[in-house]
């Protein structure tokens, strides 16, 4: 496996509680979302020369020791293009370089690729090998993704995993919970489950419902407790795809369903 990881305790909303730091190379290694300071991940580090330091995305449980790791390490610091100030007022660092799709990365256990994966966040990206993907929170072993407004985007986060599933790699290393055997049934899965939802806002609006707790309330059946803004936040995302493709109008306040054509 080209990649190393390190769980790192951290404030995050994820069931784990821990976030996954990944380590590709030795002598020329690559760093990916150091979330805290830690000692395994300080272990994990301490034979290593960590030249390049790379974030999935922004988000405070993958982003909060860029700086710690960056000042010890003297590493090269990337963001993504054309979000640079957003990755300084994440970490507190000025990025180095910029990277974008395509971009390579080199470590001595060979160039890592970026890859672009949007939907959870806007800058949303996973590393890929010639066997793994880093895929951060694009994707998970069990249960479902995140994908709230306002800077989940639902129709970004669909491409983003067709994109993963048409790649075909052979395991997938997530930001949270176990690695991920069976790429391409995940992606397939995560794809129905937010299909799932999509139909049952849909139903909802059409059915009656018009504000986004009548809605919410009408597309879920589960208890919300303790998670009721996360699963608000992902209705309005749904809301905000499907008036992009005609299917529901939605001002902000209320939505109503558009006639079919």
């Amino acid at each position: 496996m080209d990649w190393q990881r390190a769980d790192v305790p951290v404030p995050t909303r994820a069931p784990t509680g821990t976030t996954a730091a990944y380590v590709c190379g030795d002598e020329t290694a690559l760093l990916v979302d150091p979330a805290d300071t830690d000692d395994a991940l300080d272990t994990l580090l301490s034979d290593r020369t960590i030249d390049h330091i790379a974030l999935t995305h922004h988000h405070p449980d993958h982003a909060g020791a860029v700086a710690h790791y960056a000042g010890e390490t003297d590493a090269t610091v990337w963001a993504r293009r054309g979000r640079a100030a957003d990755f300084e007022a994440a970490t507190g660092v000025t990025p180095d370089r910029l990277f974008a799709e395509g971009t390579t990365i080199p470590t001595d256990a060979g160039p890592v690729t970026v890859l672009d994966t949007p939907g959870h966040a806007p800058e949303h990206v996973a590393f890929a090998t010639d066997r793994a993907v880093v895929s951060g929170d694009l994707a998970v072993a069990e249960g479902s993704v995140v994908v709230g407004a306002p800077e989940g985007d639902v129709r970004a986060y669909l491409a983003s995993l067709r994109r993963l599933h048409a790649r075909r790699p052979d395991v997938l290393l997530p930001g949270h919970g176990p690695r991920v055997e069976t790429p391409r049934a995940t992606c397939r899965r995560l794809i129905g489950h937010r299909l799932a939802r999509e139909r049952r806002v849909r139903d909802a609006v059409e059915d009656g419902a018009a504000t986004l707790d009548e809605i919410l309330d009408a597309a879920y059946e589960k208890d919300l407790d303790g998670v009721r803004d996360l699963a608000r936040a992902t209705v309005l995302a749904h809301l905000e795809k499907l008036a992009v493709e005609g299917a529901v109008s939605w001002d902000g306040d209320r939505a109503v369903p558009n006639p079919a054509e």
